[in-house]
Formats: structure tokens, C-alpha cells, sequence
């Protein structure tokens, strides 16, 4: 039986998309943050939100330092 083998360009995509995204996300909490700072703070979910912020940020930081690790090991 003979499988179908996915192109490495197009699994670095599928691999790098999902990560830029994560950036996208990371960027547009630190914006709502900024401009709705005021707001947060009245309402006492400033903390929520610079927590998800401060998970997700090295997250996405170590996913990126992974998936460059794999592409200069030759693996994707």
C-alpha cells in the first residue's frame, strides 16, 4: 500500500502557519491591553490578561526556537 508523502514545503507551511498565528494572537492581547488599559484596571481582569499574555508569549518563543532547531537538523 503506498502512502502519499507530503512535500517538505508544504509541511514547513503547516508547521510555521500555526505558529505565526500564535504572534498574530500575542500581539493583538498586547494591543487590547494597551488601549483598554484603564478598563481592565477598573474592572480587575488586568491580571487575567497579562497572565495569558505571559503564557503565551514563550510559548510561542519556544515553539518558534523548536521548529528551527528541526528544520537546521534537516527533519522538516
Amino acid at each position: 500500500m503506498n502512502q502519499t508523502r507530503i512535500s517538505p514545503a508544504v509541511l514547513r507551511l503547516l508547521v510555521i502557519f500555526p505558529n505565526v498565528l500564535s504572534y498574530i494572537l500575542l500581539i493583538g492581547i498586547i494591543i487590547f491591553i494597551a488601549t483598554n488599559y484603564e478598563g481592565l484596571k477598573a474592572a480587575n481582569a488586568l491580571n487575567l490578561w497579562l497572565i495569558i499574555a505571559a503564557v503565551l508569549g514563550p510559548m510561542a518563543f519556544y515553539t518558534t526556537y523548536s521548529i528551527v532547531k528541526r528544520i537546521r537538523a534537516g527533519v522538516l
